[in-house]
């Protein structure tokens, strides 16, 4: 995006790319259905130290100018639940539109390229396992940590750190929980269970869809506040949202008075979900059994399941990294160092890491614009 908009402007451009294929992140998104923006991109969608940085370049370039960009080079799509929009056919077709501009331009992209060294003089100074370049710009554009196997590499931070630009510590961030101990073996017997839930921690809450697997805790609901938990966190569960439990519990203890508790439970959530939650005899109850007290506790039980996970995948799995470059050292408007002219960052390797659902590739394209345009107005 950066490369196709420089160029656009008029400007050399050199694209040097240690992976074998260009995209090749783009190309696994979303199933291999790329979704590759969110119609309600806001910049209340994006996490940051600075949560106002990204607003300047999300004005400049965004979701409905990528769209016009799908709609101008005649990619079907399609939308999901919260403004998702996926291709209808292939995450190709997303990468084609990008490189086709790049070519347009003269762009030059050399992939299987590492790169050993970079310095500053009168220009910046890359050697690469192609040869040396000089450039009057520099756009570290190398992601985060996310997804080893897939290529990425801590390189962006190297960088930053080689210039003196402060860090905010990454850390893995859209990515499944796991648990030790009882929790975990607890958790593992409800392997392939998804529910629909409210899931909060530190003041954040989501509400989509749980996933127990073999390892802990996963699906959107998890994968969103995990960016938001801190090791030591709990996270409270409201495992059924849509409904006033504690008038149901009420309704039902009039309604079926010699009912067992772990039955009128296993017509709200999933039989083994209720053993677990139930493991201390109290589903044996008959309604009529249970006091008023008895009931709140069982709806607060319900409403906030307080779990503490041990720990995330880690980058293995994670979607996206969290934190990275201070935006403080960048300008909002440009993406360039404030203290070493003509170095760009832009992309998940700054201190902006998006919601689920299509946010980081807007940031990856609005980011990537801001520079190109920014690059070419030097």
């Amino acid at each position: 995006m950066c490369a196709a908009t420089a160029a656009a402007q008029g400007q050399s451009v050199l694209i040097v790319d240690h992976a074998d294929k260009a995209g090749k992140k783009i190309l696994i998104s979303g199933g291999g259905r790329c979704n590759f923006t969110n119609r309600f991109t806001d910049s209340k969608n994006f996490i940051s130290a600075n949560p106002h940085f990204c607003k300047s370049a999300l004005a400049r370039f965004s979701a409905y100018d990528f769209i016009d960009m799908v709609e101008t080079a005649d990619i079907s799509y399609h939308e999901r639940k919260h403004g998702q929009l996926f291709c209808d056919d292939s995450a190709r077709d997303i990468l084609e539109m990008l490189l086709a501009p790049c070519r347009q331009h003269g762009v030059t992209i050399k992939l299987n390229s590492s790169i050993s060294s970079i310095d500053k003089t009168d220009q910046f100074n890359i050697e690469t396992t192609q040869g040396l370049f000089s450039a009057d710009a520099l756009v570290i554009a190398t992601g985060g940590l996310s997804i080893p196997k897939m290529g990425a590499t801590p390189f962006g931070i190297t960088i930053a750190k080689q210039f003196a630009l402060n860090i905010n510590q990454p850390v893995a961030g859209l990515v499944p929980f796991t648990f030790t101990g009882i929790e975990k073996e607890s958790l593992k017997s409800l392997a392939g269970i998804s529910l629909d839930v409210t899931v909060s921690c530190r003041n954040q809450a989501f509400t989509e869809a749980m996933l127990f697997t073999h390892r802990g805790l996963s699906g959107p609901a998890i994968l969103q506040i995990s960016s938001y938990w801190k090791p030591g966190d709990a996270i409270a569960i409201n495992l059924l949202p849509d409904m006033n439990i504690h008038e149901q519990l009420i309704s039902k203890k009039q309604l079926r008075p010699d009912a067992q508790l772990s039955t009128i439970l296993s017509e709200l959530l999933p039989k083994r979900l209720v053993q677990i939650l139930m493991k201390d005899g109290m589903g044996e109850n008959k309604m009529r059994q249970l006091s008023d007290k008895q009931l709140q506790t069982i709806t607060t039980l319900l409403q906030s399941w307080q779990l503490k996970p041990n720990g995330t995948e880690g980058y293995r799995t994670a979607e996206v990294t969290v934190g990275g470059v201070d935006t403080n050292e960048l300008s909002s408007k440009t993406l360039q160092s404030k203290k070493i002219p003509g170095l760009y960052f832009i992309g998940e390797v700054v201190d902006v890491t998006g919601h689920l659902g299509g946010f980081n590739f807007q940031w990856a394209w609005s980011s990537g614009y801001a520079a190109g345009i920014a690059i070419s107005q030097r």
